[in-house]
């Protein structure tokens, strides 16, 4: 004998009625979730009413209607969700600030070294020969100050790279333009990638100065105003004038000239390499590849690689007037431009993500067949398999 409940035949064996089936299975399941306090809770127990049908085999074409307890179960808690915002902004303000400050103990790493060679570095006593004609060149100042290579190659790339990520943001609208929330303030996403590329190019920065000293303070080659600048003198008396110092290598001498400061002393035994020329090169090669990988104007092609040359024409006459305000050797300028550049490469190829989206293509467009040709399975790669 057969009973109808709810549209389906229910025999007399059945242990359990259908209502009481699906009541019992939606009363586990909401006591699996009590341990939980979420802000909004949604539970459907569309799933326990088809199963209760579906393991009946008396059953057929039964139509489960879903009562008061069966409908979707909505509990909100109140602040619940300013809760979970807040959360989330801690979250990101903590990621944010450790990131940040690990960059910055990281940066201090590389930069303390140069801090501690400018303040106690005492470079490698080199000696010299009274007939050295490139040591007797006349002490001049210097064309490209310091303050004026600080201006060219600090201020002028992180200005280039602020304002070139900014018109980038602007001019590509994408999901990943997504803005971080730092102390309840909405970051944009031009300003993270222009603390990404300009943290980088202060640690590219900093490791091409701290190789630079390192060859400097080991090196301790004597400039070309040697002469000007130190005007030596011997133990016993006699100077570079006195024919007895001819073709005699000097190391013990005293430096009696008095236009010259203790900072100049210790100056002129640092000419390899060249400080200006490594650290010129690192900069505006840097920024010429930011340009070239961030730089993309549809307006003028030449445009991006007139900013290139002349960057790299800055940085190229920068080493030149190294030579010719008798400052460094030729040799002492190659080293450092050479020394500058390859940093600049390294870092701008393997340390940032400025040709990453490039690699992907790349490595897309070699990867998936492109053309039918390469879909026919007749086709065979370059290499012949």
């Amino acid at each position: 004998m057969y009973h109808i409940t709810d549209g389906c035949a229910i025999s007399e064996e059945t242990p359990l009625k259908h209502d009481e089936r699906s009541i019992r299975r939606q009363q586990r399941t909401e006591a699996s979730y009590r341990h939980l306090d979420p802000a909004v809770i949604v539970h459907y127990a569309r799933s326990s009413s088809d199963n209760s049908c579906s393991n009946d085999s008396n059953c057929s074409n039964c139509t489960t209607y879903l009562s008061s307890e069966q409908q979707p179960i909505v509990g909100s808690n109140r602040g619940g969700t300013a809760n979970v915002s807040s959360n989330i902004t801690m979250d990101d303000t903590k990621k944010v600030l450790l990131k940040v400050g690990f960059d910055f103990l990281i940066l201090c790493c590389v930069g303390f070294p140069i801090l501690i060679f400018f303040l106690v570095g005492d470079p490698f006593k080199r000696g010299f020969f009274c007939d050295d004609e490139s040591l007797m060149h006349p002490f001049h100042d210097s064309t490209v100050t310091n303050w004026m290579l600080y201006i060219i190659g600090i201020l002028l790339p992180v200005i280039v790279i602020i304002i070139t990520e900014l018109f980038r943001a602007r001019a590509k609208k994408s999901p990943e333009t997504q803005s971080l929330k730092v102390w309840n303030t909405d970051i944009p996403f031009w300003v993270v990638q222009s603390y990404k590329s300009v943290g980088m190019f202060g640690f590219g920065a900093a490791v091409s100065q701290l190789l630079t000293d390192v060859g400097k303070y080991t090196i301790g080659r004597l400039r070309p105003h040697f002469f000007d600048v130190c005007k030596p003198r011997m133990p016993d008396g006699t100077t570079c004038a006195d024919t007895i110092n001819q073709g005699r290598y000097v190391t013990d001498f005293t430096c009696t000239s008095e236009k010259s400061s203790a900072r100049m002393l210790k100056e002129m035994r640092l000419s390899f390499p060249s400080g200006h020329s490594s650290f010129s090169m690192y900069t505006l090669v840097f920024c010429a590849i930011f340009l070239q990988a961030r730089m993309n104007w549809r307006g003028s092609k030449l445009l991006k690689h007139f900013f290139q040359f002349l960057l790299i024409l800055l940085a190229w006459y920068t080493c030149l007037s190294r030579i010719s305000d008798y400052k460094h050797h030729w040799s002492d300028v190659l080293a450092g431009g050479v020394l500058g550049a390859t940093v600049a490469i390294v870092v701008s190829n393997f340390c940032t993500d400025l040709f990453g989206v490039a690699r992907k293509r790349m490595l897309m467009g070699s990867t998936l067949p492109q053309t039918r040709y390469e879909l026919s399975p007749n086709h065979t790669h370059g290499n012949g398999n």
